[in-house]
């Protein structure tokens, strides 16, 4: 597992970086709660 997690680190951060961006730019549904984002993901917003 450690060797997995070594060899495809880079793939998880940026896997990491787009599931974070793709979650600041929408909206929740109005079934499900919202929660208050960190600051710093506040900073990949696009509008």
């Amino acid at each position: 597992m450690k060797k997995f997690l070594i060899k495809h680190s880079n793939l998880l951060a940026a896997l990491a970086l787009v599931v974070t961006t793709l979650t600041v730019n929408s909206t929740c549904t109005w079934m499900t709660y919202q929660e208050k984002l960190p600051e710093t993901a506040m900073k990949l917003r696009k509008f």
